[in-house]
């Protein structure tokens, strides 16, 4: 063998030698980015429907980066979730109100420590059916629609037609936060409730769905589910004199009525590494920035 050919092969066998070095290496930090770092990589996600969409969206942008976790969501109302963090079958409790001192005493009796974060800011829409040519009502109008006191769209400067009222289930987080904030004027008549004639929906799509086709229809969805095919009306506050528009900036300035904090619950005790991490996620820049793209808006 010549010397130039003794000298390729120590050449090929030295790169042989330190790719099988390398590759092993790589293969480790490959598996540090799908989820091998986790040492649990199930996470169980259920609670408020306003968070379901955007919380799917989290849970898919994660899941690309940790491909090798396995995250489930479900809704079915903020209650429900956090019946079930309560009850240790679910990880992370999402929810559209804040946890009742009820459910903290429960939690606390079956030893449950539960921390509470929150992660967006949503505006709730009062929607009428794209036909109907009322664009503005007051809280107190809203409040006697819901009640039942005012049951005809020509009392509120539509065309004569019967109110069909529409509302969330009583599982659902919206559902307690509208009757406190509209129904209820801000919890300051607390004897108003939900007029008897109204029709419970299960989440803020059939809802929307049903306004879109009856065209003497109102209801209340989260800002997120807001589309064209229905139209929000502008609300004026109790304390205002000209209505504003539901949108992204008029919750971040403050100056829209129906408003509030979205959040997820958790065990502290029981919180694994895998839930830390997805939480750091939610409230970190590009899942905020999933919120807004949906249409919730950000902690910043």
């Amino acid at each position: 063998m010549s010397k130039r050919s003794w000298m390729l092969t120590i050449i090929v066998l030295i790169f042989i030698f330190s790719a099988s070095v390398i590759l092993p290496g790589c293969k480790t930090g490959t598996s540090q980015n799908t989820g091998e770092k986790f040492k649990d990589r199930e996470l169980a996600i259920q609670g408020s429907d306003t968070l379901l969409e955007v919380s799917m969206y989290w849970v898919e942008n994660y899941s690309k980066d940790n491909p090798s976790v396995n995250i489930s969501v479900t809704g079915g109302g903020s209650g429900t979730g956090i019946a079930a963090l309560i009850n240790k079958t679910v990880d992370l409790a999402t929810a559209s109100r804040s946890i009742k001192d009820s459910e903290i005493e429960t939690a606390k009796n079956q030893g449950i420590d539960v921390k509470e974060f929150i992660v967006a800011w949503d505006g709730i829409s009062v929607i009428i059916n794209s036909n109907n040519p009322v664009t503005e009502l007051s809280i107190e109008q809203i409040s006697k629609i819901y009640t039942g006191e005012i049951t005809n769209w020509g009392e509120v400067g539509g065309e004569d037609g019967e109110i069909l009222v529409t509302s969330r289930d009583s599982s659902s987080g919206t559902f307690g936060y509208f009757k406190s904030r509209v129904v209820q004027l801000n919890g300051t008549v607390k004897e108003n409730n939900y007029t008897q004639e109204a029709l419970y929906l299960a989440s803020n799509v059939s809802i929307r769905e049903e306004v879109s086709v009856n065209e003497n229809a109102i209801g209340y969805i989260g800002l997120g589910y807001l589309d064209d095919s229905v139209k929000a009306v502008d609300i004026i506050g109790e304390d205002a004199s000209k209505s504003v528009k539901p949108s992204i900036e008029n919750v971040q300035n403050g100056s829209y009525p129906i408003s509030r904090q979205l959040f997820i619950y958790v065990s502290e005790t029981d919180l694994t590494d895998l839930g830390e991490a997805f939480l750091e996620y939610v409230i970190g820049e590009e899942g905020q920035a999933v919120a807004r793209e949906i249409g919730f808006v950000p902690l910043n």
